[in-house]
């Protein structure tokens, strides 16, 4: 079998099964999360841009895919609709850096931080586990998971690669 690289974009999100795997960049305050249930073979990749949806204050179409609290509950359906088994899921995340430095750090500038948090709390609140995460700093991140594996492959700029 042929082996595809799905590519994810920013506020965006996808589902593969092995041997395809998936894969997102620019990683800088944003965080990749992604759920996979590692029997199926089957996993998913949001990357999330903001912690909130009430941050989309006035539109009346959100991106689902940009905010914690509504990708990752649109990540589980679309996992279960692919075949991936609900209460087998599990959960790695990476990004989350503090990328900039401002005189007045306010809460409101720390996105990474926010992103991370708000991305945690979601997947308790889905009793999801989180198994394994490489989140803040302040380098930007390119991730690719293999659900073949279950291994998250992590290009950290200037830091090498790592595997969790």
């Amino acid at each position: 079998m042929i082996e595809t690289v799905v590519r994810v974009g920013i506020a965006d999100m996808d589902v593969v099964k092995a041997p395809d795997t998936i894969r997102t960049s620019g990683l800088g305050s944003c965080v990749g999360v992604v759920i996979y249930d590692k029997h199926s073979k089957i996993a998913g990749l949001a990357h999330i841009m903001l912690p909130d949806s009430s941050l989309a204050k006035g539109s009346k179409q959100i991106n689902t895919a940009k905010f914690a609290d509504t990708a990752l509950r649109k990540l589980v359906i679309d996992l279960v609709a692919m075949g991936a088994s609900r209460n087998q899921l599990m959960a790695k995340i990476a990004g989350g850096a503090q990328m900039f430095h401002f005189a007045n750090q306010n809460e409101q500038m720390r996105i990474g931080p926010r992103n991370v948090d708000s991305v945690k709390q979601q997947l308790k609140q889905l009793n999801i586990p989180l198994v394994a995460e490489d989140t803040g700093g302040n380098s930007g991140r390119t991730i690719e998971f293999v659900p073949e594996t279950s291994i998250l492959h992590i290009r950290k700029a200037y830091q090498g690669n790592i595997e969790i």
